[in-house]
C-alpha cells in the first residue's frame, strides 16, 4: 500500500457470508460515503475505504509524514478490514472481516480565524469522539451507551468499542496533527469476542446492524461537534452544537465518575481510589484512601467494587493485592483500537 495514499480499490462488493451460522455481513455502502452531499454536510475533506489493512491510525501517521498537505483536516480513512489492531494496553487482536466499524480521521484543529487550537486542547478529543459515538448508538442503533475513562465505549457495562487519539509529525514546524481512530465492534457474535467482558451491536438487540448508517451517523455527529470545539478555541466549558460543554457532556456519560478505580500508569505504577472528578483537560481525578487526590493524564483504568478505607485489609496505593480480587472487569473487553 502507498503510504501516501492508502488503495481505495472499488470492486464489486458481494455480501460476506462467514462460516456455517455466521451472520451475512455486507460490505460499506461506498457511494453512501462518497455522496457529495454527505461529504459537504459534515466537512469530511475526502473519504477513503480499502478492504484491508493493518491499521488505519498506523496508516494515516505513515500517510501524513509522507505527504501531509494530502491529508488535511477531516481526512477520513476506513477499512473493511484490520489485521494489527491496537487493543488495551498494545495487545493485537483481529475480528472478522466487515463485522466492525474501523475508521480514522486526521485532525488539525483551528478556530473560526485559522488559527490553530494550543496542543494542551488535544487530550479532549478523544472524550469528544466517544460523544459523539455514544449518540450516534443511541439515536441510530437505539441502545444506550456510557463512556469509561479515558476512551472506552460500554453498553451495558461490556465494551463495545474503543478510541485511540495518536499525536502525529511534526513535519515543517507546523502544529503536528491528531490521528483519530475508533473501532466499534458491529456483528461480533458471543464465539467472536476477544474477551467475555466485551459485546457489539447485534449482541445488544440494535435496531439496525448497518456499517455504513453507524459509520455516517458517528462521523456526522462528531464533525458537528469537532467544529463547534474548534470555534470555542477548544475550551470544553464552552457550550457546543447549542447544547452543554464538552466536559458537562463527558460528565454525565462518564460511569467512571462517583466509582472506586485501580488506575494502572506508565512505568507499572498504579494508584487505587475514588474517581471523582475530569480536570479542565479532561484528566481523571482519583482520591486514595489517605484523601490525596492524584491527577492521572494517562494510563488503564479498572473500575472496583466499593470499598471502605474503614474496612480490613483496606486499599491504598502502597498495597494492591486484594485490589485485583475485588475488580469487576466493567468493560475491559477489546475493540480496534485501545
Amino acid at each position: 500500500m502507498d503510504a501516501a495514499r492508502p488503495d481505495d480499490s472499488r470492486g464489486p462488493q458481494e455480501n460476506l457470508t462467514e462460516a456455517k451460522g455466521a451472520p451475512e455481513r455486507p460490505a460499506l455502502d461506498r457511494e453512501a460515503l462518497s455522496d457529495a452531499n454527505f461529504l459537504a454536510a459534515t466537512g469530511i475533506a475526502q473519504l477513503t475505504v480499502v478492504d484491508t489493512t493493518g491499521s488505519t491510525n498506523a496508516d494515516l501517521l505513515q500517510a501524513v509524514t509522507a505527504d501531509p498537505k494530502a491529508w488535511p483536516d477531516l481526512a477520513v480513512l476506513t477499512a473493511e478490514h484490520q489485521t494489527a489492531a491496537r487493543g488495551r494496553l498494545d495487545r493485537a487482536w483481529e475480528a472478522p472481516a466487515r463485522s466492525s466499524v474501523l475508521v480514522s480521521l486526521v485532525l488539525r484543529p483551528v478556530n473560526a480565524d485559522g488559527r490553530p487550537l494550543s496542543t494542551q486542547t488535544y487530550s479532549w478529543l478523544s472524550l469528544l469522539a466517544a460523544v459523539a459515538l455514544r449518540d450516534a448508538l443511541d439515536e441510530t442503533a437505539r441502545i444506550p451507551a456510557d463512556l469509561k475513562w479515558p476512551n472506552d465505549v460500554l453498553v451495558r457495562g461490556g465494551k463495545i468499542a474503543g478510541i485511540l487519539a495518536q499525536l502525529g509529525p511534526m513535519g515543517d514546524g507546523s502544529v503536528p496533527p491528531v490521528i483519530l481512530g475508533t473501532g466499534l465492534n458491529v456483528t461480533l457474535t458471543e464465539d467472536e469476542l476477544p474477551v467475555p467482558t466485551a459485546t457489539s451491536v447485534q449482541l445488544q438487540g440494535a435496531e439496525t446492524v448497518d456499517r455504513t448508517a453507524l459509520l455516517k451517523s458517528y462521523l456526522s455527529r462528531f464533525c458537528t461537534l469537532y467544529r463547534s470545539f474548534c470555534n470555542a478555541d477548544g475550551d470544553a466549558t464552552a457550550g457546543l452544537a447549542g447544547g452543554p460543554s464538552l466536559h458537562k457532556r463527558v460528565e454525565t456519560a462518564m460511569v467512571t465518575l462517583g466509582q472506586q478505580v485501580r488506575a494502572q500508569l506508565p512505568g507499572d505504577h498504579e494508584i487505587i481510589g475514588h474517581a471523582s472528578r475530569l480536570d479542565d483537560s479532561g484528566s481523571l481525578l482519583v482520591v486514595d484512601a489517605s484523601a490525596h487526590e492524584h491527577v492521572v493524564t494517562a494510563g488503564d483504568v479498572v473500575h472496583l467494587r466499593p470499598w471502605s478505607p474503614q474496612d480490613p485489609g483496606k486499599h491504598s496505593t502502597g498495597t494492591h493485592s486484594s485490589a485485583k480480587d475485588s475488580s469487576d472487569k466493567q468493560g475491559s473487553g477489546e475493540s480496534g483500537y485501545a
